[in-house]
């Protein structure tokens, strides 16, 4: 390589034949054999030596380049053989149709990108459905190799600290200008939090280098329809952070959506389940208030001085509610007694992680109720969802 270096922008190579060489690929070194130039001074060979062909027999005596230990026996063929050109190995790998960092999808080709960045160049296929075919086959076994990754790095971890998710998005810039529109991001759901990474975390150093970290049940994600697609990408999902930040990713085919979508849901349920109440301060007539979410009693709103209790509700009795999108929610009570509807308005110096917690709580409030709910598809459509800037809408 260095020679090739500095022998300037003109290189010259002669290529020769060697005799060591189909000793060394074990072919048989007979002047009869096809692999044998005819003249050697010619620096020809028989193809068979580039195509993969090779003898069906090992001789045993392998410390020796004489062709005598070849047995002339008329059962000895060419056989042709798998040579490999290039490996890729498909754990943390990932591959992608579109071209880098566009939203143009390549027709009927592919790439696949190891985590160490070796890649496989672009891959043609002859038809729309062989290339499907190909990128499902190679995602179920990235899927496979991350799922028992998975149980082995969390031997390693406390029970409240499990993964549940890790996988490959491409997240869209936020700033128009930028020439790449997307960038390959890492991401993955363990304990409490969801992980943002440049590449896989491999040590448990790596765990605390994330370039960005969110509290599970304090952020909101939405899997976006046709028409909330920003570009000719198409599944994509949207996470809301708790600071009301908006990051758009995008996976390559819908059962990666799938596997993100059960992995968030499952990973809120299963946090939801262990913290069991969150509070959050606010303020309620210039006074400074607490409001407790509680997994099994609902609302309670008390005093921060005196902890003195001023009302409580239980989740089913929360009819709606709305807020102006900066600080205040007004939420809708049902009295049980009454039937009366009571509103209750309290400003949060944090008010996304308040209406996402809330979601979230209401969304394993249901998932208990159903066993089924969490990993089911049905799970959309149950839990609440976001209307407009911040507010949350219930449906069934």
């Amino acid at each position: 390589v260095q020679v090739l270096r500095n022998a300037g922008e003109e290189v010259t190579l002669t290529v020769s034949f060697l005799k060591r060489a189909p000793a060394f690929l074990k072919l048989p070194l007979n002047e009869d054999c096809a692999c044998a130039p005819s003249d050697q001074s010619s620096g020809t060979s028989s193809p068979l030596c580039d195509s993969g062909l090779h003898l069906n027999y090992h001789p045993n005596n392998t410390d020796t380049l004489s062709c005598s230990s070849w047995p002339a026996s008329p059962g000895l063929r060419w056989e042709k053989r798998w040579c490999d050109l290039r490996l890729i190995p498909l754990l943390h790998s990932r591959f992608s149709q579109y071209l880098p960092g566009s939203d143009l999808c390549r027709q009927n080709a592919f790439q696949v990108i190891a985590v160490d960045g070796v890649c496989s160049g672009i891959i043609q296929c002859l038809s729309a459905e062989d290339c499907i075919d190909w990128l499902q086959a190679i995602a179920s076994n990235i899927s496979n190799l991350t799922k028992h990754n998975i149980k082995k790095i969390n031997r390693n971890f406390p029970v409240n600290q499990q993964i549940v998710y890790m996988g490959w998005t491409e997240e869209r810039e936020q700033d128009s200008l930028q020439d790449r529109m997307y960038t390959p991001k890492f991401l993955a759901l363990r304990g409490s939090s969801l992980y943002k990474f440049i590449a896989p975390p491999v040590t448990t150093w790596d765990w605390t280098r994330a370039e960005k970290t969110f509290s599970v049940y304090e952020i909101m994600c939405k899997i976006l329809k046709d028409s909330d697609l920003l570009d000719r990408r198409k599944h994509c999902f949207s996470v809301q952070s708790e600071s009301g930040e908006d990051l758009y990713f995008s996976v390559e085919l819908e059962s990666d959506l799938t596997l993100w979508e059960k992995g968030f849901q499952t990973a809120t349920f299963l946090e939801v389940e262990r913290i069991q109440c969150k509070t959050y301060a606010c303020v309620l007539e210039s006074h400074l208030m607490g409001l407790t979410i509680d997994f099994s009693m609902g609302f309670v709103c008390f005093d921060a001085a005196t902890k003195a209790v001023l009302w409580r509700y239980k989740f089913s009795q929360l009819k709606g509610s709305s807020d102006d999108g900066k600080s205040k929610i007004k939420f809708l009570f049902q009295n049980q007694d009454t039937k009366q509807i009571e509103a209750k308005e309290l400003e949060f110096s944090n008010l996304f992680a308040v209406l996402h917690c809330i979601h979230s709580f209401f969304a394993a409030k249901v998932a208990c109720l159903d066993p089924l709910y969490v990993g089911s598809q049905a799970t959309a459509s149950a839990a609440p969802t976001t209307s407009g800037t911040g507010k949350l809408k219930y449906t069934t």
